[in-house]
């Protein structure tokens, strides 16, 4: 197979899946499950750098002198501005030139300047270093989702997510693990003075796990750009104006999702930012303590939230049209309680063990999710649309680690009731959420009985 060609075609396998009127058969299955392993490694960096940088915030606080609404700004706004104004028009390139290109530009973008974190000199460099690596990553969501959904009919489609989504649970409790040894064989390092730059101990790490992400890039832009389909317009992609008027216009649909997700994403964010900082105020443990403990218990869960998630996307979804938003509100409905109770747990390992619980039936929503937008997006408007949803959750998950911030510093006014305002923030946002895709499940449902009168579905 030439990694530089259109994929090759199964027809035997495509024979078994339906294909739209004017539509190309189905990519070979065996180019289709290589592609979602690319995926899920340039995934597992993307999360990887995320999760190592929230062990890190003690130590760039000490270092660096900063308060908690500064590193509230580093972990979460830092990563959004550009991707507002630069991040949605980057994305938008996945509508209208190969995919593969796009993603590999930006994982090289992500992967270098996280290098280049390592030799910021302060609060201003590192949030600026933090904001370009934000825009690399905004192409990958909407690139990778759009290449899944023309690699896999819909009756595969949500297994291959779980299997990128393998990625995330590697880069992000493997970050933990990795992450946290790397910051113990560090910690003794006196700070290295080089052409008048101070470099740290924790900054070695960033530099560290930057550096191979370009590999990944080089292993995307290899991969065979499957033909679009799907479209509902004879272009190669839709003006942004009529984006968003197909969007306004099946907004009892999209909202539920867009608005669901923002308001999880708060609290999602919010913890995963803080989870080391609260460890560390509230219990004592060090960075090698929190690293071992959580990626450990999360590399066990997590999978089975995964393989959870999936199971249930696929039953229900032979029973029910709105199956992937009903999935989604049963697995949140589920996490709530843990979610709440974790950070009120009398020891860290206990919170550790109540938080992963919550995780599992988190991350079992990640697959529905993805399906739904998917499912129901026109290939020629599926980047951008993916960008938009994905924006949300970007977005609102960075606001999440000022907002819990916000309430230790302002409200609480106490560094060291870290605690309950992550209590606080997931009894408040995670109800909210749930109720709002509850709400979409009755314009899902005749969405996609429309879609499957049309034979799209």
């Amino acid at each position: 197979m030439s990694l530089g060609t259109a994929p090759v075609v199964d027809t035997a396998a495509s024979a078994t899946d339906k294909v739209a009127p004017g539509d190309p058969p189905w990519p070979n299955p065996r180019v289709a499950w290589y592609a979602a392993a690319v995926f899920a490694l340039a995934l597992m960096f993307a999360f990887a750098d995320r999760g190592v940088f929230s062990l890190m915030i003690q130590s760039i606080k000490h270092d660096f002198g900063l308060s908690d609404m500064q590193v509230g700004l580093l972990l979460g706004p830092a990563g959004i501005l550009f991707y507002v104004f630069i991040g949605i028009p980057m994305a938008r390139l996945v509508d209208i030139y190969p995919r593969n290109l796009v993603l590999a530009i930006g994982i090289v973008l992500t992967s270098g300047v996280t290098a280049l974190c390592g030799i910021a000199q302060g609060f201003v460099q590192l949030f600026l270093c933090r904001m370009v690596v934000g825009v690399g990553g905004s192409a990958n969501g909407p690139g990778t989702y759009s290449m899944m959904a023309d690699y896999f009919p819909p009756r595969k489609l949500a297994r291959a997510i779980a299997v990128m989504q393998i990625g995330f649970i590697l880069g992000t409790a493997g970050a933990q693990i990795i992450g946290g040894r790397l910051l113990g064989l560090t910690a003794g390092w006196p700070p290295t003075r080089w052409q008048g730059l101070v470099i740290h101990d924790w900054q070695w790490v960033l530099i560290f796990i930057g550096l191979p992400g370009l590999v990944v890039a080089a292993m995307i832009r290899m991969l065979p750009e499957p033909p679009r389909r799907g479209k509902i317009s004879h272009g190669q992609s839709l003006p942004i104006a009529e984006v968003v008027r197909e969007l306004w216009r099946r907004r009892g649909v999209y909202g539920p999702l867009f608005i669901g997700l923002a308001l999880s994403s708060i609290e999602a964010g919010g913890v995963q930012e803080w989870r080391a900082a609260f460890m560390q105020r509230s219990y004592g443990w060090t960075p090698q303590q929190i690293g071992l403990w959580s990626g450990t218990i999360f590399l066990v869960t997590w999978p089975i939230g995964m393989l959870l998630g999936t199971w249930m996307t696929e039953w229900l979804g032979k029973r029910h049209k709105d199956a992937p938003l009903r999935v989604t509100v049963i697995s949140w409905a589920l996490c709530i309680p843990f979610m709440v109770a974790s950070p009120l747990m009398p020891t860290g390992e206990l919170a550790i063990v109540v938080g992963s619980l919550s995780g599992l039936f988190a991350i079992a929503s990640s697959v529905p999710q993805n399906v739904a937008i998917q499912t129901i997006t026109p290939n020629e408007m599926r980047g951008l649309a993916t960008a938009m949803y994905l924006f949300m959750f970007t977005v609102f998950q960075a606001l999440g680690s000022s907002v819990i911030a916000a309430v230790t510093q302002y409200v609480l006014r106490d560094e060291s009731r870290l605690w309950l305002s992550i209590a606080i923030t997931a009894a408040v946002f995670m109800p909210a959420a749930t109720v709002t895709i509850w709400r979409g499940l009755k314009p899902y449902a005749a969405e996609i009985r429309a879609l499957e009168e049309r034979g799209v579905l």
